[in-house]
């Protein structure tokens, strides 16, 4: 089985945002980041997402980012903006000024915090998938939201025009599944274990907070697939899964064990960065990963 079409390509890095060491927006910094998960494998680019420490950037950050990083990789490299709020008339203005800013998609989370029912949730993504021309990724991820956005509910706005694609972080494979098969909706995995599960039953790709720092080994895992090599694939991806685990299953955020391997700078408060502890045994899993698929 083939994963279904990929309007922002297949292996997006949900990327963090590099900041200087006294905590202001590092433009260059960024584009350089950029330039490089482009050059090790990654098809787009996620900003301003939960990796991107979206709720401490201010909207003027967001889009001086992503002009920094469109210079950066040209015009031919998707970037997807998150433009999400718990707040629906901002959202729309971060969505129209993420238009203006160049970016060829939106990432657009479920409203938090106040937990709208699902006609509301609906209501939300239409008004915003009304407010411009580009394309949007649903994000659904009840773990940090508090809202599901229920298969039903997906089915419904599959039948907007751009409405395109869905991040998945629901751990419903089942629901998911459902969607996949009744929707042209593209699913990209939110939660790197299970990238593989979810292309194996039709998603697009992922959009992956590890990619920071392993692209080219979690894009190897969709190259395996697809060149029908499945044994390979399921090896490539049980030898990410040490990286996976200690970089977001470990009680640490995911923005900060990449920011701690990649020295990109601090995260903002109410983050803390990784102690010293932690990021030497984030170093040893990422070092054992690069060894061991040196050539692979």
């Amino acid at each position: 089985m083939t994963a279904t079409a990929a309007p922002f390509g297949r292996a997006l890095c949900a990327m963090i945002t590099p900041f200087t060491a006294d905590g202001e927006l590092d433009p260059d910094a960024a584009g350089k980041h950029a330039a490089g998960l482009v050059a090790d494998g990654c098809d787009g680019l996620v900003l301003s997402g939960t990796t991107g420490e979206s709720p401490t950037t201010t909207d003027a950050e967001k889009s001086a980012l992503l002009r920094a990083v469109r210079a950066a990789v040209g015009d031919g490299v998707p970037i997807v903006a998150g433009v999400g709020s718990p707040d629906t008339r901002h959202t729309i203005d971060l969505a129209r000024q993420a238009e203006r800013a160049g970016a060829d998609g939106l990432l657009v989370v479920t409203p938090y915090y106040s937990r709208p029912p699902q006609a509301a949730v609906e209501a939300h993504f239409r008004r915003v998938a009304d407010a411009t021309g580009l394309p949007l990724m649903l994000y659904d991820i009840p773990g940090r939201t508090g809202t599901r956005v229920e298969p039903e509910t997906l089915m419904r706005l599959a039948e907007h025009p751009r409405v395109v694609a869905v991040k998945d972080c629901a751990y419903d494979l089942l629901g998911s599944t459902k969607v996949i098969g009744a929707t042209s909706l593209a699913y990209y995995s939110g939660c790197e274990e299970l990238n593989l599960p979810l292309y194996a039953v039709g998603a697009a790709g992922y959009v992956s907070t590890v990619a920071n720092v392993a692209p080219r080994q979690l894009r190897a895992v969709l190259d395996a697939f697809d060149a029908g090599d499945t044994a390979r694939a399921a090896r490539l991806n049980l030898l990410n899964a040490p990286l996976v685990e200690a970089m977001m299953a470990s009680g640490l955020p995911g923005t900060v064990t990449a920011k701690a391997l990649l020295d990109a700078g601090p995260v903002r408060e109410p983050l803390q960065p990784a102690g010293r502890g932690a990021a030497d045994g984030l170093r040893e899993v990422h070092e054992e990963l690069l060894r061991a698929t040196r050539g692979a």
